[in-house]
C-alpha cells in the first residue's frame, strides 16, 4: 500500500487550502493509498533552517537534525510514496509555515558535492496547491506564476516530479459585510464559490488519485 503525506500549510484548518489538500488526499485514498493529513500550524513550535549544517556531517548526511515540530513531518515525507502540500498566497508568496518546511526539506538534501549534488535518491511525486483571492488571469503579471515555477523547479530537482494546482478568486470569509471590504462584491463571490468551488475540489481529488495510479509524469 502506498503512503501519501498531505500537508495543509495554511493556518486555517478548514478553509480553501485545507479543503483542497484533504480532497487530494481522499482521491489518493480512493486508490487504496494510506493517507496522513497534517495541519502544519497545529504542530509544536518549529522554525525554518537554522544553518547548523548537521545534515552535511557523515553521521547525518541528507537528514535534518533539528528536533522541533517539523522533525516527525520530515521523517514522514522521507518514507512516503507521494507528497501533497497546499498553501495560501500571502503577500505574493506562500505561507511562512510552508517556507519553513520547504527550507528544512530541501536544504537537508543539498550536498555541495559536484559528483552527488542531491542526497535524496528516492524521488516521489509532489502536488503543490496554491490558493489566492487574486484572479488567475493576472498571475503572470503579478509574479505568482514565476514564484510557483521557482518552487516547482527546486522540488522537481530534490524531491520528485511536481504538478501545480492553483485556485484563484477564492472566498475568504463567510460575512464580507462585517469587514466592509469594498473591493469585493459579496454576492458575486458567493455565487462563484457555489458554482466553481465544487469543480476545484473535484480537480484536487482527481490529482490525488492520479498520484497513486502511476500516471504522474
Amino acid at each position: 500500500m502506498k503512503k501519501i503525506i498531505a500537508i495543509n500549510a495554511s493556518p486555517r484548518a478548514n478553509w480553501n487550502t485545507a479543503q483542497l489538500v484533504k480532497e487530494a488526499g481522499l482521491g489518493a485514498k480512493g486508490q487504496n493509498a494510506e493517507v496522513k493529513v497534517i495541519d502544519l500550524y497545529k504542530l509544536d513550535k518549529f522554525t525554518g533552517c537554522i544553518s547548523c549544517f548537521g545534515c552535511k556531517l557523515p553521521a547525518n548526511l541528507g537528514k535534518c537534525i533539528c528536533k522541533d515540530g517539523l522533525a516527525d513531518v520530515l521523517e514522514e515525507i522521507r518514507t512516503a510514496d507521494g507528497l501533497i502540500i497546499g498553501s495560501p498566497n500571502y503577500l505574493g508568496d506562500l505561507s511562512a509555515g510552508f517556507r519553513a518546511l520547504y527550507e528544512r526539506l530541501i536544504f537537508q538534501y543539498i550536498s555541495y558535492k559536484k559528483e552527488t549534488p542531491n542526497y535524496n535518491q528516492r524521488k516521489i511525486p509532489v502536488l503543490l496547491i496554491m490558493t489566492s483571492n487574486a484572479d488567475e488571469d493576472f498571475y503572470d503579471k503579478i509574479g505568482y506564476t514565476a514564484m510557483l515555477e521557482k518552487y516547482k523547479s527546486t522540488l522537481d530537482n530534490f524531491i520528485g516530479p511536481v504538478k501545480l494546482m492553483t485556485c484563484g478568486r477564492t472566498k475568504q470569509v463567510n460575512d464580507y459585510d462585517r469587514y466592509n471590504w469594498t473591493m469585493f462584491n459579496p454576492d458575486e463571490v458567493t455565487k462563484r464559490h457555489e458554482t466553481v468551488w465544487p469543480m476545484e475540489k473535484a480537480k484536487a481529488f482527481a490529482l490525488g488519485a492520479k498520484m497513486v495510479s502511476g500516471q504522474w509524469k
